[in-house]
């Protein structure tokens, strides 16, 4: 069992550890003389039963260490009869709490497994086909890079412990997909690789120099008893590169015979068995021709293969864990009687602060986050001001600065100084954990692509046994000392590795690289689908204006009066208001302050500046703080109610002499919006604005951002409508939208976007979410696919044309076991190579157009 760190848990509360003569488990009773134990946390924990033993050695190996560390009452004793299935822990409810979640409203679940074993994209088709044959079972989606599954099941009639066993049953080894596992897991591919390389490459050097003196031998004469020396020297040598080096292959073989599914390894496994067997039965019966510094350099090359190409994928990002396991597992909660004011996140005391779990947390706490600290959860800032990094949700490598009233979001790292924030959503509900359940969701699709090139991997591997079949048949009536090994070549130059590896190392690398552009994929057939859009409907508010408020324009009514000094008085009023207009007058924040600030639903604020009494919000509130005290203030304040021109939604400020300023606050439009709509447009696409607002706000942002086309007024059915009507006339649409009444729309799309300050709701209907609200992310992701449809073909043809030009030469005996490994190895490295490009892409084109369209936008301005 492996060791725990961490608080050890004591008693059947938190905090308290139950007597050495109670099951740490479930905490009844131990016998005297028990012999059943766990070691948990570097201690061996006494259990009362072989079922308890069962449970607590599954929950500790599945590495899901904060069961113990943060439970707040003793387990359930399980059933003796769970202890017959190696399995049935994972039944268990506080187990599946790891890797398992439910998917509303419905009855289903989705759990996420680490599967050990896995080498190639058939070994994927394969674990595929066999749980699909469980009744229950819906979607199951397989990662040959993370060596993860999402299954799709029904709660009412499959047990997580049958997905663990049905894994088993063919040969894989199944574990909760949790971050200790993931890196666990990692590790152990890295050291067994190493290893099994280290063995094949050290045989394959000392079997080459037998194999020297047996060639030199044979043309210039060896005696018979030397012969047969470095012969079986040969035999010892490459036994262990067969058994222990080559063991993958024949297990991953073997699995696929067993269950009457042909992978890749059949024909590579019976190549090394083969011609090993055949070596064997030459050495022992002193006949015939020995290869075993073929089969010995043949699985070095294919290890080394293997190798550099699960080192470049694990470099380049591809394997990704949980991102919800990259949160703390504590955090600093304050005394809710702290007192909060300017400076004090940096003064927290001691004796306020508590660390508690993470799992803990709960909305409305207060939470203190020192410099470096990673935010646990979603929040909002009460005190201080600080850089935080959001490179991890957005991609955005730039500190953003963050100050009262702004939101921080679990995941992102405090820089510069101390803040103190209050939680929104904790555990699943942050974003971070809402971001991960869209890549789980993305994961149970499969692209039309990779389907493809999996079945045809699977029906190439019985065309080359049957070719290798009729290689073998033709050369023994030829050259029967000649037949075993070129049809032996036949089947390794054959092996379809490069085929199935060039779609799916291509989509991963993309996608990541589409990540880290900001635009998240949240769908697989996003890629597939982008190149051949041809029209982009974008939605107003919140898409191409950011959908918050701010202040646009400050009239003045009142001699002595600046507009900074009116943004700042109206500022402090608002410093303490919920309202979401009151968002518009933050960046003033802290200029100045205000007491005695009191809010007065639907009609505005009011407070004390330097013992003046101030108001702010409508007309009719503000004035009332004045009164009608004289003829000359009451003509003052009949001129002051007429509202400036310009749309917007104007405030008042007003003091007791009356009228002060008009304060207008608007929707600004993006400064991504325009530069976004020209690189599109120029791209060939078509751009349409569809927007519910009725104003002839609508017509002047159309104007301003590039579109010619616009919709104002539209209802969700307006929109619906209109997009249907563009699809069936055979145009491919994709909307960019961020509210509820988008939701339609987004999912009667081909391909929907939502932006990241999107409702949940229209989150959860789009294919892909702009993480960082930079609308110049979607041409960037238009020239990427396209760029990834070209590293597709490139890898489809190379690998196509690679088996058609290498088969021919192998029927023909040109190429010998040795090279035939060593090219399939080498066109799989190229494939992948090719792909992991796209990592690393850079859309110059693009910049350029992006570039054109912001000098336009200032020459016009």
């Amino acid at each position: 069992m492996s060791e725990l760190s961490g608080a050890i848990p004591t008693g059947t509360t938190r905090g308290a550890e139950p007597p050495s003569e109670d099951c740490y488990h479930c905490g009844l009773p131990v016998a005297p003389g028990s012999r059943y134990s766990v070691r948990i946390q570097g201690a061996d924990r006494p259990m009362c039963c072989p079922g308890c033993e069962a449970v607590a050695g599954a929950i500790v190996a599945g590495g899901l260490d904060n069961f113990y560390r943060f439970r707040e009452r003793s387990n359930e004793r399980p059933d003796e009869g769970a202890i017959d299935d190696r399995w049935s822990a994972y039944d268990l409810p506080e187990v599946q709490s790891a890797f398992v979640r439910n998917v509303e409203p419905s009855r289903h679940r989705i759990a996420s497994l680490l599967v050990g074993g896995i080498t190639c994209a058939a070994c994927v088709w394969l674990i595929e086909k066999h749980l699909g044959q469980i009744p229950g079972v819906e979607k199951i989606s397989v990662n040959a890079s993370t060596q993860r599954a999402q299954i799709l099941f029904a709660a009412d009639s499959v047990r997580v412990s049958q997905l663990f066993a049905g894994l088993a049953e063919i040969g894989y080894r199944p574990a909760p997909a949790t971050a200790a596992n993931s890196e666990q897991l990692i590790q152990q591919e890295r050291r067994a690789s190493m290893r099994r390389l280290g063995v094949a490459g050290l045989g394959t050097m000392q079997v080459m120099m037998f194999a020297i003196a047996l060639y030199f031998g044979a043309s210039d004469g060896i005696e018979h008893q030397f012969e047969q020396f470095f012969r079986w020297v040969s035999l010892i040598v490459a036994t262990p590169v067969v058994c222990y080096a080559a063991q993958p292959f024949f297990a991953a073989g073997w699995r696929g015979l067993r269950t009457r599914h042909l992978t890749m390894d059949v024909p590579v496994s019976l190549a090394i068995g083969l011609a090993y067997s055949a070596s064997v039965y030459a050495t022992v019966f002193g006949t015939g021709e020995v290869y075993f510094e073929s089969v010995s350099m043949f699985t070095f090359f294919l290890l080394l293969g293997r190798s550099v190409e699960m080192r470049a994928r694990h470099r380049a990002g591809l394997a990704s864990g949980g991102l919800a396991q990259l949160l703390p597992l504590a955090a600093m909660r304050l005394d809710p009687d702290t007192p909060l004011g300017s400076g004090q996140a940096e003064n927290g005391t001691a004796d306020r602060v508590q660390s508690v779990p993470v799992a803990a947390l709960k909305p409305g706490d207060h939470v203190l986050l020192r410099p470096g600290d990673t935010v646990p959860a979603d929040g909002e800032v009460i005190d201080g001001e600080s850089g935080v990094d959001e490179s991890l949700l957005s991609g955005e490598s730039a500190l953003q600065q963050k100050r009262v009233g702004s939101h921080v979001f679990a995941g992102s790292v405090n820089s510069d100084s101390s803040l103190v924030i209050k939680v929104i959503a904790a555990g699943e509900g942050t974003r971070l954990s809402a971001i991960e359940r869209l890549v789980e969701s993305a994961q149970l699709e499969k692209p039309d692509q990779v389907a493809l090139a999996d079945r045809i991997a699977g029906r190439f591997v019985a065309a080359v046994l049957v070719i290798a079949c009729a290689a073998f048949a033709f050369w023994w009536q030829r050259d029967p000392s000649e037949a075993f090994w070129i049809a032996l070549s036949v089947l390794v130059v054959t092996c379809p590795c490069a085929l199935s590896l060039a779609t799916p190392a291509a989509l991963a690398a993309a996608t990541l690289r589409m990540q880290q552009l900001g635009l998240l994929v949240a769908k697989g057939h996003v890629l597939e689908a982008l190149p051949r859009l041809t029209r982009v409907i974008f939605d107003k508010t919140g898409t191409l204006t950011e959908g918050e408020p701010r202040l646009v324009h400050v009239h003045l009514l009142r001699d002595g009066w600046d507009a900074t000094r009116a943004r700042d008085v109206s500022a402090a009023l608002e410093a303490r208001n919920n309202h979401p207009l009151a968002r518009a007058f933050r960046p003033w924040s802290g200029n100045l302050n205000a007491v005695k600030l009191r809010s007065v639903t639907g009609k505005g604020v009011e407070g004390w500046i330097d013992a003046r009494c101030y108001r702010l919000g409508r007309v009719e509130f503000a004035l009332e703080l004045a009164g009608a005290q004289s003829p000359e203030r009451e003509t003052r304040q009949s001129d002051a109610v007429q509202m400036p021109s310009e749309n917007a939604q104007w405030l008042m400020l007003a003091d007791v002499d009356g009228p002060v300023a008009w304060l207008g606050l608007g929707d600004a439009v993006r400064d991504s919006a325009a530069s976004a709509v020209t690189s599109l447009q120029r791209e060939g696409l078509s751009a349409e604005l569809l927007s519910g607002d009725a104003s002839s706000e609508v017509a002047r942002l159309a104007t301003e951002v590039g579109l010619t086309q616009y919709i104002a007024g539209a209802t969700p059915e307006h929109k619906l409508a209109r997009l249907q009507a563009a699809q069936s006339s055979g145009e491919r649409i994709l909307m960019v939208g961020d509210g509820i009444n988008d939701v339609p729309v987004l999912s009667g799309a081909d391909v929907s976007v939502a932006m990241m300050s999107a409702a949940d709701l229209a989150q959860s209907r789009a294919d892909a979410i702009l993480l960082q609200g930079d609308l110049r992310a979607l041409p960037r992701a238009f020239a990427l696919a396209q760029k990834c449809r070209t590293i597709i073909r490139q890898n489809l043809v190379w690998a196509i044309l690679y088996n058609l030009l290498a088969l021919p030469l192998a029927f023909m005996g040109l190429v010998p076991p040795w090279a035939a490994a060593l090219g399939m190895s080498l066109s799989s490295l190229i494939v992948v190579a090719n792909a992991l490009r796209l990592s690393r892409w850079q859309d110059k084109p693009a910049a350029s157009i992006t570039r054109a369209g912001e000098q336009a936008q200032r020459a016009s301005a």
